[in-house]
């Protein structure tokens, strides 16, 4: 099957795997909830698996990288290379992201090639307040911007009043509403990658 786009057709039928940049190290982390259930509302044939920590990337200084990159940066600017795509999941802290994102962030901007130019990213936050997340999106919104990242502008994912939606007991995202909302932006992600590939 395929879609037809203007002048150009796109074929909707080529599996795709995108991967998730965890912007939050606690062990609790209700943005980890949220990524944990990512895989589960991808449609068929996409496949989402996380990226490693960025709790093993060191604190960014030019020194350290003119002796060589450390291999955790490596590692995953080559997972976000060869994915179709990137789901970043972040809690905001202090209207902004967290310190050890930007941090990442800092580091993978710097490999050669860049592993975000071109690449298409959804923004997804949680928080235990009513907003969501949203400064912190549209702080790294102007991260992207720097890295020539395609960002799906909507829908929208952030996440209000997140304790009430992940059981405190096993850590799963069980709101069913925000699952649904979820699986819409992970769909429109998967429709703006097939446009690039076309």
């Amino acid at each position: 099957m395929r879609l037809f786009d203007g002048d150009q057709f796109m074929p909707n039928d080529t599996p795709l795997h995108f991967v998730t940049l965890l912007g939050s190290l606690r062990k609790a982390s209700f943005n980890a909830a949220v990524a944990r259930a990512l895989p589960e509302l991808a449609p068929e044939g996409v496949s989402i698996t996380p990226l490693g920590s960025i709790g093993d990337f060191p604190h960014y200084n030019a020194d350290v990288q003119d002796t060589g990159f450390p291999a955790p940066v490596l590692a995953m600017a080559e997972q976000i290379r060869a994915a179709d795509g990137v789901i970043i999941v972040t809690p905001e802290y202090n209207y902004s992201i967290p310190g050890v994102l930007k941090n990442a962030i800092d580091w993978l901007s710097r490999v050669a090639p860049q592993p975000f130019s071109g690449k298409p990213v959804a923004i997804q936050t949680a928080s235990p307040g009513m907003i969501g997340g949203a400064r912190a999106q549209y702080n790294l919104r102007q991260n992207m911007v720097f890295l020539d990242a395609f960002v799906l502008n909507r829908p929208e994912v952030m996440i209000g009043m997140v304790a009430g939606k992940v059981d405190p007991e096993t850590l799963k995202l069980i709101d069913e509403p925000t699952c649904k909302f979820i699986a819409g932006q992970i769909a429109a992600l998967v429709t703006l990658t097939r446009k690039l590939k076309s």
